[in-house]
């Protein structure tokens, strides 16, 4: 009696909602500030820290790939693209320092979550207030891993539009509760104390990037010119620091000296990424790294010692918009504000496309 053939089904497939074929949520700017100010900065900044983590925990399950940049003498055009095998999405972001002196911002993003098994978009949201909010939660997420448990006092080099998000960040997540703050523009460090007062920290503004690090157990830097610069030198950094370098995100681009580097362990996000745009640019490319998510799942050890320099050398990546474009996606299933946008077509019949067209009319 011959065996009976073994057959592999297709994994059921949940059907798409009916909104999900009528139309596509589109999440504004006014959207989405109402949305985080509904749920609070803090919070929300909390709940992305939580997605995010979640998203590293199951790193194997995303397609991973470098982000796809085009630049110019005035700034870069970047996508970024991953995908869990059952939602894809990606972020269009673009990069251009010269914007401040334009009155622009220098950063600006959207970004698209679609359901894999149908190709169909479920969400297009505006991500530049988004991808501040999810920057901040991440770098929540790397210091949860590897700061100092004691950590109360942050140094910031940098009091540009991502400042605030990380204070508070920072402060609500993980205890910090002081903030120094340097910018090599004082009306930009003055902002930002302005916008922090009333938040329990205490803000310090400082002159120089040295008084910004003095008695700081964790270093942010955050700058926007896109050149090799030195924020951070290696006779600022002592024992026991942990750095969160998020500014690199392009070749060309550095903030900390290469001896920091040195005596630092590093931790990354996609090491084919930063070894083109992070801190580590300046490294031998077989200089060894430890990938974020193998710290949280508990396959590398962070922070081991009292005396270790921990480094997140963060250039951000497409898993970390895509935890905070699903996030956006179920608050818009709960009921946030968002609007209606006519994106797919939607003939009757799937095959007379034309046929809808002529009687458009």
């Amino acid at each position: 009696m011959t065996a009976p053939t073994s057959v592999t089904l297709p994994a059921p497939v949940t059907p798409p909602e009916p909104s999900e074929l009528a139309y596509v949520p589109f999440v504004s700017v006014h959207d989405m500030m109402a949305l985080v100010r509904s749920r609070g900065i803090e919070r929300t900044i909390a709940a992305l820290a939580d997605r995010i983590e979640d998203c590293f925990r199951r790193w194997p399950d995303f397609h991973r790939v470098a982000r796809v940049p085009s630049h110019s003498r005035d700034g870069v055009i970047e996508l970024m693209p991953t995908s869990d095998g059952d939602h894809y999405g990606f972020k269009y972001v673009n990069g251009h320092p010269a914007n401040m002196a334009r009155g622009y911002q220098t950063v600006t993003a959207f970004g698209v979550l679609a359901r894999v098994d149908t190709g169909y978009p479920v969400l297009l949201s505006e991500m530049t207030v988004l991808t501040a909010l999810r920057t901040a939660a991440t770098s929540v997420v790397a210091a949860k891993h590897l700061a100092p448990k004691d950590a109360t006092v942050m140094g910031m080099i940098g009091a540009g539009a991502q400042c605030e998000f990380q204070a508070l960040g920072f402060h609500h997540v993980l205890g910090i509760r002081e903030i120094r703050l340097h910018d090599v523009d004082p009306a930009a460090t003055a902002k930002a104390a302005r916008n922090l007062q009333g938040t329990g920290l205490r803000v310090v503004e400082c002159a120089t990037p040295e008084d910004a690090v003095a008695g700081a157990q964790i270093v942010t830097t955050c700058t926007a010119d896109k050149r090799n610069a030195t924020v951070l030198s290696d006779n600022m950094v002592g024992a026991g620091v942990h750095l969160n370098a998020i500014g690199g995100d392009c070749p060309g681009k550095t903030e900390l000296a290469r001896d920091i580097l040195l005596r630092a362990d590093i931790f990354v996000e996609h090491p084919e990424q930063t070894r083109v745009e992070g801190e580590i640019q300046q490294l031998d490319p077989d200089h060894p790294v430890t990938e974020l998510w193998r710290v949280v799942t508990g396959q590398a050890p962070g922070r081991t010692g009292r005396d270790q320099i921990t480094l997140f050398d963060s250039v951000g990546f497409a898993v970390e918009d895509f935890a905070a474009l699903t996030w956006v996606h179920d608050a818009v299933r709960d009921g946030a504000a968002h609007e209606r946008l006519d994106l797919l077509a939607d003939p009757d019949d799937p095959r007379d496309l034309f046929g809808m067209l002529m009687r458009s009319g």
